[in-house]
């Protein structure tokens, strides 16, 4: 079975004419396209959407000579419908589906002298395409070849670098004003008070690991409920991430701090401003999250607030840790990928699946970083729009990076864990896009971040001679003085 995605491209009958262009699926051992719209020639699309064509009864000839036409699925196969559609002077047929898209396949040695292009199309795309172009439609097919590499990787690149550099450098200066407060006595009760940091053990690791396996599956089987109590997870943790980021800028500006008094506790008046200018950005991108044309912005911005704030607030203790945290995640991540296309009925990935929407479910997770693909091609219209790096692929190297800033700062070594490990976790994406671009097909990055990373970090310890303590971590209770 072949399956290829081409582009229908529609020009309304307007002044200047509109044109838009839309997903195809079809058959290359059955249609050859062209690559370029430079030869290409223009047919009448004739809507006939209420018929499936598995009768030339059901259709004067009159209506399809000469045309491009478009009919449901029905009970024929598509060959069937092709050739009633040949025979009645078709100059194309497009077959159109409400649900999604499967491949074209059928037994072609029994219709030889089918020589129609044939093509499947979203019935919402025809229904789009009356109301942005009108009733006189012309359409043709073409298949413009796969760019080699989508510049909207360096976007993606350059967001996850930053935040998990800059998520690490807070880990750091958090670090810093512990060790400032517990060598000052007067400070330490008070920093001990303004500390969020959760620590994460072995043992919490693992068991963190296994929730994250058991909300994946519960996602598969049960997406088109849980993914709105993710939404709404989402909304209220990145309102918070995003003024907890926020407030630590504010906090260095030593202006427009004045007070209000409300039972007994006082708060300045511009947190209050700050907290609900973010409860109102997680809104409206809650309510816009559909809107294609900006709303990746506002996702973006929430979500690297998220994982700043979770880099930050989420403690390693030691190397170890974080060996056995970014470990299980790897296999982890390759079992959902490569390991469960053998297991499910349909052959897909269970992490593919989820992140796509099982069963064709228009509703995202939002636990990614979007951002739009600058090169136009069919595989833009026909599968995702976006380039994609999942939160999860940042966050989890980002609590290393944290832990080696930390390292410098509690062994005072000068950023060389930090700025090495940071490097490295940008190796790691240039070869996750090295691969993507060489296999055609989506990756499980961390497959090449934690490598990178731990051994990275590994070497680094063992050529300072600081394993030991590097994997046990260093204590800041002993010795330390500002």
């Amino acid at each position: 079975v072949a399956a290829d995605e081409g582009i229908l491209h529609a020009s309304g009958s307007g002044v200047p004419p509109v044109t838009k262009d839309y997903c195809i699926i079809y058959n290359s051992n059955w249609t050859t396209l062209l690559k370029t719209l430079d030869n290409a020639t223009f047919s009448t699309l004739e809507n006939l959407t209420s018929t499936v064509l598995c009768s030339s009864a059901e259709v004067p000839s009159s209506s399809v000579k000469d045309k491009a036409v478009v009919v449901m699925r029905g009970n024929c196969t598509f060959l069937e419908k092709a050739r009633i559609a040949q025979n009645l002077g078709a100059k194309m047929l497009l077959i159109a589906s409400k649900s999604r898209l499967p491949a074209i396949s059928d037994n072609k040695t029994d219709f030889e002298d089918v020589t129609l292009p044939i093509a499947l199309i979203r019935y919402n795309d025809i229904v789009d395409m009356q109301m942005v172009l009108g009733n006189e439609v012309n359409v043709t097919l073409y298949a413009p070849p796969l760019p080699e590499f989508d510049y909207s990787m360096v976007v993606i690149f350059l967001i996850a670098v930053f935040t998990v550099a800059l998520g690490g450098y807070w880990s750091g200066v958090a670090e810093l004003e512990n060790l400032k407060a517990v060598a000052s006595p007067g400070e330490r009760e008070t920093r001990w008070k303004k500390e969020e940091n959760v620590t994460f053990t072995p043992l919490t690791v693992i068991l963190f690991v296994v929730i994250c396996c058991v909300m994946l599956v519960l996602l598969y089987f049960f997406y088109k409920w849980l993914v709105y109590v993710i939404i709404s997870v989402f909304c209220l943790a990145s309102a918070m991430s995003l003024y907890n980021c926020l407030a630590a800028l504010i906090g260095q500006i030593p202006f427009g701090q004045c007070r209000i008094t409300c039972s007994n506790k006082t708060i300045e008046v511009r947190l209050i401003f700050l907290a609900i200018f973010c409860i109102a950005a997680a809104v409206v991108w809650a309510v816009f999250r559909n809107e294609d044309r900006w709303a990746w912005i506002l996702q973006d911005i929430l979500g690297v607030a998220f994982c700043l704030n979770f880099i930050k607030t989420l403690k390693m203790p030691n190397f170890k840790s974080c060996v056995i945290l970014l470990g299980l995640l790897l296999l982890y991540d390759v079992f959902f990928v490569f390991i469960t296309p053998f297991i499910t009925k349909n052959g897909a990935s269970i992490m593919v699946e989820v992140a796509a929407g099982p069963f064709g479910n228009s509703e995202k997770l939002p636990v990614v970083i979007r951002v739009p693909r600058l090169e136009h091609s069919a595989s833009t219209l026909c599968d995702l729009p976006f380039s994609l790096l999942g939160f999860g692929d940042i966050i989890v190297p980002g609590l290393l990076v944290a832990y080696c800033r930390r390292f410098d700062v509690q062994t005072r070594s000068s950023s060389v864990y930090y700025i090495s490990c940071t490097i490295a976790y940008a190796v790691g994406m240039v070869l996750t896009f090295i691969v993507l671009a060489l296999m055609k097909m989506g990756q499980p990055a961390l497959l090449y971040l934690v490598p990178c990373t731990l051994i990275t970090s590994s070497l680094i310890a063992w050529r300072r001679k600081e394993m030991k303590k590097f994997w046990k971590g260093s204590s800041y209770q002993v010795g330390w003085r500002p």
